[in-house]
């Protein structure tokens, strides 16, 4: 499929750590298969990161939603079942090391775009998160 044609993937997971590797794993594959080998090393720290948080701050089932737009912009997006909107941390001062909530702080900064949107209705509840790459 050339990369001007538009494609999307979605993968439901389980409430399991194990989720993040595997999604990870499953993203390279989509990548490389479409010849986006170049931007598998970024694309996979930001679905890790995406994940990592649905799985361990929920305690239902989640997502992850992968969706190329030409001219260039890789979409990835997780879905949770908690509604309550992601919290970025500020960046800790260099004398600190926290243990946890450096995710939303990589995605800020390794994406070129992000953002969240509820999601109600047709008894859904949860959040989509999602994070851009531009290709270029």
């Amino acid at each position: 499929m050339p990369e001007n044609e538009s494609w999307e993937y979605s993968l439901s997971i389980p409430n399991d750590l194990r989720a993040v590797t595997i999604s990870r794993r499953t993203l390279r594959l989509i990548l490389t298969m479409h010849g986006l080998i170049r931007l598998v090393d970024v694309a996979e720290l930001l679905a890790a990161e995406l994940i990592s948080n649905a799985v361990r701050h929920t305690k239902g089932p989640a997502a992850l939603r992968v969706r190329w737009s030409p001219p260039g912009t890789l979409r990835i997006g997780a879905w949770d079942t908690d509604p309550e909107p992601p919290k970025p941390r500020i960046p800790p001062r260099p004398t600190e090391e926290p243990e946890e909530g450096r995710g939303m702080a990589l995605v800020v900064a390794c994406a070129d775009g992000w953002g969240w949107h509820p999601l109600v209705g047709q008894g859904n509840r949860g959040k989509y998160v999602w994070c851009e790459l531009a290709a270029a």
